[in-house]
């Protein structure tokens, strides 16, 4: 199949019916995580008033999910991927019924808050846990699902996907939140899981692709992280878009321009929380249709600009609607960002080695969302709100400026060629 051929058939992978599934697990495992986060977030900051609170409940997550990361990846790359993914939304589904439990009115009443807190914490580490297993998962699983010609255009549904469950996630925690509380809200989190777990059992176990199984785990873990730094592209696509997430975080400062700044409630939250997200996915649309394959180099380091730009003019905004658009503005150069970093992934890396990949891939840029919140709570603490968030844009802008001066073949780096090598194996 030619290249011609994969750029008018935006459909290709959808055309497989195991990977519509799989979108459909992905999507109601995103949408219950974000919607999770969001909740948490309002309920944490309402019992503190404190933006360090918010930071916190990223670095609970990130611990867990950076130090297990590599470990993860051996484990996944060493197992049956749908038996791998199965387990991990079990262990979504514990964590969420946790929180619905810490949240239900006579224990809220009946234990002081300070212990309900720790509790919160507690629950978002587990979860953490989790989180280090299913992202190599699902990264495997997916490859195993589609031929490797169809990788570019599966990787931008599974990310628009992804970006669905974003955008409406965090809408619904806001109107949830102010409709049915907080307590019910995890409910529906809980229930989500179970839908996910539903829709998995559709899809047919796969084989095991590494001829290593049984190898030693330093042995497995070196082979991993060599290949990631030995691999430029793939090594500077993650570090790019892991500095840029780390100090562009300002979505975990939110709760506090919502409630405090803009002074719009859980309902104008939940549109600048879902306002990101709808930017990306539209774009992940149209890059479905109009590949991001030529000049991808160049197209990232663009993107991750615009997106420094506008956390910055959010950052500064006192108005609403402004602060509205500048986060779906960060969203449509965020979806481009992402579009192309996936596509690298998928097409620079061996089957037998997604997993350990991946899971360097969560550490970087995965976990550096967790960091860049706990980074945000604490300059906003620091600095002030409005001073953090605006600090965190003009860094984002500096680390792009030099990447691009300093990595000329990063620029010139072109994903047609990728493709073309594969077509021709």
């Amino acid at each position: 199949m030619s290249i011609e051929k994969i750029k008018k058939d935006p459909y290709e992978a959808l055309r497989y019916k195991e990977f519509n599934t799989f979108l459909l697990v992905r999507f109601a495992m995103v949408f219950a995580w974000s919607m999770q986060f969001i909740v948490i977030e309002w309920q944490v900051y309402s019992i503190t008033k404190d933006p360090l609170s918010l930071g916190l409940i990223g670095l609970m997550e990130v611990i867990p999910a950076v130090s297990m990361a590599l470990f993860a990846g051996h484990i996944v790359d060493q197992k049956e991927k749908k038996s791998m993914l199965l387990k991990c939304i079990l262990g979504f589904s514990v964590v969420s019924f946790g929180l619905f439990l810490l949240t239900w009115p006579p224990v809220v009443m009946g234990y002081n808050q300070q212990t309900i807190l720790y509790a919160i914490y507690f629950m978002v580490f587990l979860g953490g846990i989790v989180r280090s297993f299913i992202g190599p998962t699902i990264f495997s699983f997916l490859s195993l699902i589609v031929p490797k010609k169809v990788y570019p255009n599966a990787a931008t549904w599974s990310s628009s996907v992804w970006q669905i469950g974003s955008v409406v996630g965090p809408a619904v925690a806001g109107f949830s939140i102010h409709l049915i509380g907080v307590h019910w809200s995890m409910c529906s989190v809980f229930v989500c899981s179970v839908v996910a777990l539903l829709a998995l059992t559709q899809i047919a176990a796969k084989p095991i692709l590494n001829p290593k199984i049984g190898e030693p785990i330093m042995q497995s873990l070196t082979e991993g992280l060599k290949f990631v730094f030995n691999n430029k592209t793939v090594l500077g696509a993650i570090t790019l878009d892991m500095v840029a997430v780390l100090f562009g975080g300002a979505v975990a400062l939110l709760p506090v321009f919502a409630q405090d700044i803009l002074k719009v409630g859980p309902e104008g939250f939940g549109f600048l929380r879902a306002a990101p997200a709808v930017g990306a996915f539209l774009t992940m649309l149209i890059t479905a249709y109009v590949p991001l394959n030529t000049n991808a180099g160049m197209k990232l380091l663009i993107a991750i600009f615009g997106f420094g730009i506008c956390i910055i003019i959010f950052g500064l905004s006192s108005i609403f609607w402004i602060s509205l658009v500048a986060l779906f503005l960060s969203g449509v150069f965020d979806g481009i960002s992402v579009v192309i970093r996936q596509t690298i992934l998928f097409l620079k890396t061996p089957d037998h080695m997604r997993g350990r990949v991946s899971a360097v891939n969560s550490m970087f840029v995965g976990s550096s969302n967790e960091l860049g919140a706990f980074e945000s709570g604490l300059t906003a603490r620091l600095m002030g709100t409005v001073t953090s968030v605006v600090f965190g844009g003009s860094m984002t802008l500096l680390i792009v400026l030099l990447t691009g001066t300093l990595s000329p073949t990063f620029r010139k780096l072109d994903l047609n060629k990728e493709i073309e090598k594969d077509e021709l194996i």
